[in-house]
């Protein structure tokens, strides 16, 4: 019989002069008719499509015609919309809108209280409508007779006998007993007298019968017989007193559906509820004052989610749109439209919504703005990259730079939210440019919300920009009057530690952090610390990876000595300290070289007592120069000091004057120096006496009975400045020839000397101690 079914369907189908499709049979059981759903052919939407074959059914014919007539003529909203009806010789059509039966709900029983109280309101309107205002009777209420539509409402259909009580010959008096199952439905009267009794009762007692099956069904699920009839299983309790009324077996004193919708109704009834009140609502929203749009927002919130959502998306969702776009809905209609939106399809988003959002982008209002800001995350799912990349981003600068702090603030953390929709472009030009604004806002809160922002999108920066624009941001952020700012700067550069190089965490990012170890807020010292061990962590790991020396290794010749382990200091001490006292000697000899810069080079023809006495003496690792001199042979004397050029190498003086600089600073790297090259010019000095100056106090005994191994003489050294202050030094040009080295070093360059007199210069002694001409040389 299926097979048989199916393809009667097909050849129906393939018929190419009807204006629809058929597609899937949805049997329905208890009806003259087959439902199958549809498409239209001129614009591809859905539809449903009531088919009666006329040979399988010709005692019926009447039934089926009074149907197609009924359907034609009889407009309500609680009707079975008609798109189209078809008569051929063997088959006629009946297109309506996308329903499905009720049937499939009631015996599933998956209908809520809510929802049924919803529906069996719909029905009983459409009732009234049909009884009073159409003076006519529909014959057959129950549940096979009422659909649901893609919106989820309840639609009455089944308009076999459907009949105007003006009508002498109605039909339902003459076909209503061969309506499929009527044995169970008819009412008491009308079994005991036929369909003829009608006339003497009220015209609503047949249908008000019906509607009280139509309730016992909706809540138990099925009506086997009239014995059902008027018990109250499952029926809700505030609807027991009006139920029973409808099903009383004394047809006069039937409750009518009208009277039965007046007394749900009523204040505390059993038809005031929210889904109601917002079905009655929704067509006037447009209309409607603030205070009172604001209580039809507040019952829309108030609805569970067991209401049926296809109302929502189909019925509910347009009109909010329509009041948010035009009617001055206000964010309050917008956030109750974007939670419904929430629910649906990608599809059917982008056809109902994105052009809504789009144009709302655009629109001046503030609120309006912001409440789209904050409902970005419901809907950013079922927007295309391309809308939001090319139209809803531009649109939403304007919110980085608006002149509200709350706008400004919204929008930065609505970039989290349309961040993965961006190009790169845009995110590393214009995005980055607009964050660099609002980092430097004037409101503490909007900067807090750009550090955490940078942040959260460091993925989606270009490697090229990422670590320089990071680590400028957050390092200033650290550096904020807000203590929340710091907070932010310091937990962001924890967790974007892995987008930074080592080389920049150890030389920008860590100096950053240490001035916040020493903040005055807690909270920031104590993340401080842990952002603080997590770079030194990774820079300690990276370290241990590195090579000991990228230094090429020394090989040496022959023409170089081996170096050896001994050093310009006072020990063999290789340590860091040893360094350090050889770093200070060389400071003092450089100091020493700077009053007589003559005696700073020494010859290898001198003998051992011109060295200074700041120069260390020789390692212990050299012994022929331990043994050939004695200790107080390395201590300074006043001999040395009153020798006369003529007794000096011509080497030891130094031409043109200009160049004494140069060798101050040769002197003062000279240990350095010296110690790359293995050669310790100390050591020479010492093996190596000159035979043509000999020393009067070599045989002497030491002038100091300590003996400091080697250590610089700081106390003779301080004498001797102090007892140079204390003599009055004599005017350029009249020192003795043998007073100092200086003063004879100076004045060896015949020529300056001469010329010096014809200068206009003050010849009164100068106070400043030192003073040996020095500037001469520059003149």
């Amino acid at each position: 019989m299926d097979f048989l079914k199916s393809a009667v369907a097909s050849a129906i189908a393939k018929g190419s002069s009807l204006p629809f499709s058929l597609g899937d049979r949805v049997d329905i059981g208890d009806s003259i008719w087959t439902l199958h759903n549809g498409t239209k052919r001129d614009d591809s939407s859905a539809c449903s499509v009531f088919t009666f074959d006329i040979a399988a059914n010709k005692s019926r014919l009447p039934l089926a015609k009074n149907a197609v007539r009924k359907s034609r003529t009889l407009r309500h909203p609680g009707v079975i919309k008609v798109l189209d009806t078809i008569e051929t010789e063997s088959t006629l059509y009946i297109v309506t809108e996308r329903v499905v039966p009720l049937s499939w709900q009631v015996k599933r029983r998956s209908l809520s209280e809510e929802t049924a109280k919803w529906g069996l309101y719909t029905v009983s309107s459409t009732l009234k409508f049909i009884n009073e205002d159409a003076s006519s009777v529909h014959g057959a209420v129950r549940a096979s007779s009422v659909y649901t539509s893609e919106s989820g409402e309840w639609k009455l259909g089944g308009f076999d006998i459907l009949s105007s009580m003006k009508e002498d010959d109605a039909i339902i008096y003459t076909y209503g007993s061969i309506v499929p199952d009527a044995a169970r439905y008819t009412p008491p009267e009308v079994v005991k007298g036929g369909w003829e009794v009608i006339k003497r009762h009220p015209l609503t007692a047949v249908d008000a019968y019906g509607l009280g099956v139509l309730i016992f069904e909706v809540f138990n699920g099925q009506f086997s017989g009239g014995d059902q009839i008027g018990k109250t299983t499952n029926v809700p309790p505030s609807m027991h007193q009006s139920y029973k009324r409808l099903c009383t077996a004394n047809p006069k004193l039937r409750l009518s559906p009208g009277h039965f919708v007046e007394q749900g109704k009523k204040h505390g009834g059993f038809f005031q509820t929210s889904l109601i009140r917002l079905t009655e609502d929704m067509e006037s929203l447009g209309l409607k004052t603030d205070a009172e749009r604001e209580e039809f927002i507040n019952e829309l919130d108030n609805l569970s989610d067991d209401f049926p959502e296809d109302f929502f998306k189909m019925k509910v969702l347009p009109e909010l749109l329509k009041s948010v776009e035009f009617g001055g809905g206000g964010p309050k209609v917008l956030s109750a439209t974007l939670k419904i939106g929430s629910k649906l399809s990608a599809d059917e988003f982008n056809a109902k919504l994105t052009p809504v959002i789009v144009r709302l982008f655009g629109n001046p209002d503030r609120a309006l703005r912001v409440c789209l800001l904050d409902n970005l995350p419901l809907m950013i799912d079922n927007l295309p990259q391309k809308v939001v990349n090319d139209k809803i981003f531009p649109q939403m600068t304007s919110g980085f730079t608006d002149v509200a702090p709350v706008v400004r603030e919204q929008t930065v953390k609505a970039v989290l939210s349309v961040i993965n929709k961006l190009s790169d472009r845009v995110v590393n030009g214009e995005l980055l440019k607009f964050l660099a604004r609002t980092a430097n806002d004037e409101q503490p809160g909007i900067r807090t919300n750009t550090t955490i922002c940078l942040g959260r999108i460091a993925k989606n920066l270009g490697q090229s920009t990422r670590s320089k624009v990071l680590i400028a941001a957050f390092t200033r952020s650290i550096r904020d009057p807000f203590a929340h700012a710091r907070v932010a700067g310091l937990l962001a550069l924890a967790a974007t530690i892995d987008v930074f190089t080592d080389e920049d965490c150890a030389g920008k990012i860590l100096p950053a952090i240490c001035p916040s170890l020493l903040d005055k807020e807690k909270l920031i010292r104590d993340q401080a610390n842990k952002t603080l061990d997590l770079y030194i962590q990774r820079v300690r790991k990276f370290g241990s990876t590195m090579a000991d020396t990228v230094l090429p290794p020394t090989v040496p010749t022959e023409a170089e000595p081996i170096k050896s382990d001994s050093r310009p200091s006072n020990s063999n001490d290789k340590s860091w300290a040893g360094w350090a006292i050889s770093s200070f000697t060389n400071k003092i000899a450089t100091a020493n070289g700077e009053i007589e810069p003559t005696a700073g080079v020494a010859s290898p023809t001198e003998p051992d007592h011109t060295r200074s006495a700041s120069v260390p003496r020789p390692a212990k690792s050299s012994p022929s120069t331990q043994l050939e001199l004695p200790k107080h042979a390395l201590r300074p004397t006043a001999q040395p000091l009153g020798r006369s050029m003529s007794d000096r190498p011509p080497q030891a003086v130094y031409e043109p004057p200009e160049e004494d600089e140069g060798d101050d600073v040769f002197d003062a790297w000279g240990a350095m120096d010296d110690d790359e090259k293995e050669v310790d010019p100390f050591t020479a000095a010492v093996a190596s006496p000159s035979p043509s100056s000999p020393d009067p106090s070599a045989n002497k005994s030491p002038a100091v009975p300590y003996d400091d191994g080697g250590e610089p003489d700081f106390a003779g050294w301080l004498a001797a400045k102090s007892q140079a202050k204390t003599k009055k030094p004599l005017p350029k040009g009249l020192g003795k020839a043998g007073a100092s080295n200086v003063t004879v070093a100076k004045a060896t360059p015949k020529p300056r000397v001469v010329a010096a007199p014809a200068k206009k210069i003050d010849t009164k002694p100068k106070d400043e101690d030192g003073d040996d001409g020095w500037g001469d040389a520059w003149d």
